[in-house]
């Protein structure tokens, strides 16, 4: 992959901040697995932290999959996340929702809406819920403008084909039990807004633009890693974004970081404290752990492995892959 050296900054590192505060970020009970299948995907997104595309070679083996298995049937997750790249261009991954289901009370699948034909698709959602996974939809605005700019031409429009296949077989209706959730981001180099507000205006304008329902909304901070950060130097914009994102750090967001209830797996089976960190191939702890190493969860209170890009989860209101900590 190409490497871009972002500029040097004088920023103090993350590090150093959570000393200066009298903060350690430790683990808390481990209750999200969240599994990336691998880096392929249709699109090449321009805030990809993992640099996901169509020419990614990295995807999750069945054996693989059999491992992350055996590991959650030894732990008390409550929860497990599936994301990539797109899951769906994994050909295991109806493997993964069968063999995981009687291990985890909760069962996610992370979507960008436009990898498969049509046809397909009718067949993933079959499957989905038929195991109730919670589906979770990128769309990072309701503008189509914005989405397209974002991810490609044609997107927007097909995200809303695919969001509607979904409203049909019950996703994201009242009293289906099928959870269809959407999660948007930024479309350049600026924080989110308010996760209430934005969800009030995704709910109003999908319904009366296109009749198109959904349960939560959840925004999230685009973290300077990957295609996002060569993005950012490529436009004079990651110095500034840096500096934003460190003088708005949030001592009191640190409580509720993904990273502390998190457990991240990569397509070959290697152990990180959150996707992130597995995008810079920052481990478990700063220790390289395979999945069949552990007979249980990381233990509580042990150190996560830290870096400057955690500055995104802690800005402001702070995020975690569910939106939003405040």
């Amino acid at each position: 992959m190409e490497t871009v050296a972002p500029t040097v900054l004088e920023l103090a590192p993350f590090s150093n901040v959570l000393v200066e505060h009298n903060l350690a970020l430790t683990r808390d009970s481990a209750t999200t697995l969240q599994v990336n299948v691998g880096k392929l995907c249709n699109l090449e997104c321009q805030h990809c932290h993992v640099e996901a595309g169509p020419d990614r070679q990295e995807v999750m083996e069945k054996n693989t999959i059999d491992n992350v298995v055996s590991f959650a049937s030894r732990c008390d997750f409550e929860v497990v996340d599936i994301t990539g790249g797109a899951p769906e261009l994994n050909p295991n991954l109806a493997y993964l929702v069968s063999s995981i289901y009687n291990h985890v009370p909760k069962l996610m699948l992370r979507t960008n809406l436009t990898s498969l034909p049509d046809k397909k698709y009718d067949q993933l959602i079959n499957t989905l819920s038929k195991y109730k996974v919670v589906i979770v939809a990128s769309l990072p605005s309701v503008s189509q403008l914005q989405t397209d700019a974002q991810r490609g031409n044609g997107i927007f429009e097909k995200s809303l084909t695919i969001l509607k296949k979904l409203n049909e077989a019950g996703y994201g209706c009242k009293n289906s039990g099928l959870e269809l959730d959407i999660v948007s981001n930024p479309t350049g180099a600026f924080f989110p807004p308010s996760q209430s507000a934005a969800e009030k205006r995704f709910k109003s304008y999908l319904d009366r633009r296109w009749g198109i329902e959904f349960n939560n909304l959840y925004v999230v901070t685009n973290v300077p890693l990957g295609r996002f950060q060569k993005w950012l130097v490529k436009s004079s914009n990651y110095e500034n974004y840096m500096h934003k994102l460190a003088d708005s750090f949030n001592p009191g967001s640190i409580g509720g970081v993904m990273c502390r209830s998190y457990v991240s797996v990569s397509w070959n089976g290697f152990l990180y404290d959150c996707d992130f960190n597995q995008a810079t191939n920052l481990p478990l702890g700063g220790s390289k752990t395979h999945v069949t190493d552990l007979d249980g969860p990381p233990m509580l209170g042990d150190p996560i492995a830290v870096s400057d890009h955690c500055y995104s989860c802690t800005a402001g209101a702070g995020f975690t892959c569910g939106g939003s900590i405040d």
